[in-house]
């Protein structure tokens, strides 16, 4: 993923759980808050220490990109997205990620129609 596509300051970050929407499901949660000035969404990961050592989380945040990668296409494009991962997250494999993933950016309908 683009270093453009990324939220990487603490300020980006609190500004989307403070003034933005939230939305979950069992593995994942997500903040999203629309930022008119962008041509792009940008998306920033959280993985706790509570989830595993840092292979586990890593593995999760590279899944985590990877499935931002596919559907980049199908995602509106003005808003900042923060995804927390969850504890039955450790467990999953790329597909699943990528399944609960589509079905939050559904519900909260953050995809293009």
């Amino acid at each position: 993923m683009k270093k453009q596509y990324r939220i990487k300051k603490n300020e980006e970050f609190q500004s989307a759980f403070k003034h933005g929407k939230s939305f979950a499901n069992r593995q994942l949660v997500i903040y999203y808050l629309k930022k008119n000035d962008q041509k792009h969404f940008r998306v920033g990961l959280s993985v706790g220490k509570k989830i595993g050592n840092a292979v586990t989380r890593n593995r999760i945040k590279r899944y985590l990109r990877q499935a931002f990668q596919e559907l980049e296409e199908r995602i509106r494009h003005p808003y900042d997205i923060v995804i927390i991962a969850r504890n039955p997250t450790r467990e999953m494999s790329y597909d699943e990620v990528k399944k609960s993933l589509t079905h939050l950016l559904y519900k909260e309908k953050l995809f293009k129609k």
